[in-house]
């Protein structure tokens, strides 16, 4: 009988094991989804134009609307949906892992995702939205709102890795 009950344990253990090991496939086959929608010129303009309207909200780790604020990638997310019909990957590194085009920092244009490495990390885990001049909008950290800051500062020029075009 003991023997019986052991065979039992093995095989739901088993059965437990491959469910849990499918199902953390299921997030990185997310993550490395196509964006199949491009963004024309006038809807960049829209995305860049609503982006403005958001300086000032403040930074929510999760957060993805205008009432209780937004992280880096939420605000993207929320922008390229509401003023492009866009979707795109919910976090940084899904971004990142998408089928998008990569960019070189010579040819950005706005409307590109840029990417930074921040607080010390040795991946990109910051993203924000290229406006031109050099420049683009982001949603920085906890205690900070959405603003604009210069890709030359010295901390986003030596942090910057890549960037990537919806």
């Amino acid at each position: 009988m003991s023997k019986f009950i052991s065979l039992v344990l093995l095989f739901t253990l088993a059965g437990s094991s491959i469910a849990c090991a499918a199902d953390l496939r299921k997030p990185y086959a997310w993550a490395i989804q196509t964006v199949k929608q491009d963004a024309s010129p006038v809807h960049v303009k829209k995305v860049i134009k609503r982006a403005h309207s958001l300086l000032g909200i403040p930074y929510l780790w999760g957060g993805m609307s205008l009432d209780k604020g937004f992280d880096c990638s939420g605000m993207l997310v929320y922008l390229f949906k509401n003023e492009a019909n866009i979707h795109i990957p919910r976090t940084t590194s899904a971004m990142l892992n998408a089928d998008l085009p990569i960019v070189a920092r010579h040819k950005l244009k706005p409307g590109d995702a840029v990417f930074f490495r921040t607080q010390g990390s040795t991946r990109s885990n910051h993203v924000g939205l290229y406006i031109g001049d050099n420049r683009f909008i982001h949603a920085p950290r906890k205690g900070k709102t959405i603003r604009i800051d210069s890709m030359d500062n010295s901390y986003w020029k030596k942090n910057y890795t890549t960037a990537r075009r919806f």
